[in-house]
């Protein structure tokens, strides 16, 4: 439960809309919808939100992700004056807290333990969540429609139905680089190249796999997040 003390309701609403588009990077859904925000609290303009996840020993650099975007995306909000980001009950909590405070950076917060890029992190996730968003919008087409899995190397954008779905998709396309003009072919490879008819089959059970793993990862997440706090979001 997100619990928000502060002064004006609009700051307030806003600081939460900042919050709900920072998102897990391995899951793909926004720390607020995962119960990721344990508090908010806002005096005399001046933000401090406390983050907790399903348990202590979860990834370092997810941890760091989602607490630097965080940052980042409260620093955004018109009418704060200051921004303080806190990881709770993680086993680098001390670490990841001083070096948000101290804008540090990633590899200023991990020193020589900070091997991987957060580019290369946020890039991988990126393309796994357009694979997950992609094959959404397919299966729908699919269910809802006339369209065979025959027809969908020519499917474009454009016959996509407007709805949740294509929205997560357009944006997920946008992060990853790839067009999203309406012309643009809707299953595409890890390239954003077009496919011919008999390889879209093989990739959309990848697809389909990227998006049961995410779909189940949450799901577990979740449940270790109630197990551990007593609470579910």
């Amino acid at each position: 439960m997100i619990a928000v003390a502060g002064t004006a309701t609009s700051l307030s609403d806003r600081v939460l809309a900042a919050l709900s588009d920072v998102t897990d990077p391995e899951l793909d859904e926004p720390i607020t919808d995962l119960g990721f925000v344990r508090s908010v609290r806002i005096e005399n303009s001046r933000v401090t939100v406390h983050l907790r996840l399903p348990t202590s020993f979860c990834s370092p650099n997810f941890a760091y992700l989602m607490a630097s975007d965080a940052v980042d995306a409260l620093r955004r909000v018109e009418g704060l004056r200051g921004v303080e980001v806190q990881l709770d009950d993680h086993h680098d909590s001390d670490k990841i807290n001083a070096g948000l405070a101290a804008d540090a950076g990633y590899v200023g917060t991990f020193g020589v333990e900070a091997e991987e890029s957060l580019e290369d992190l946020r890039r991988i996730f990126r393309e796994k969540a357009h694979t997950a968003a992609m094959e959404r919008c397919a299966e729908h087409l699919l269910r809802t429609t006339d369209v065979t899995v025959d027809d969908l190397h020519l499917v474009t954008l454009a016959d996509v139905p407007e709805g949740a779905h294509k929205d997560a998709l357009l944006r997920r396309r946008a992060a990853v680089g790839l067009g999203t003009d309406p012309g643009g072919l809707l299953v595409v490879d890890e390239t954003g190249a077009a496919l011919a008819a008999a390889d879209v089959p093989l990739r959309l059970r990848f697809a389909k796999s990227v998006r049961i793993s995410m779909e189940g990862n949450a799901h577990f997440c979740r449940g270790l997040l109630a197990t551990r706090y007593g609470s579910t979001p």
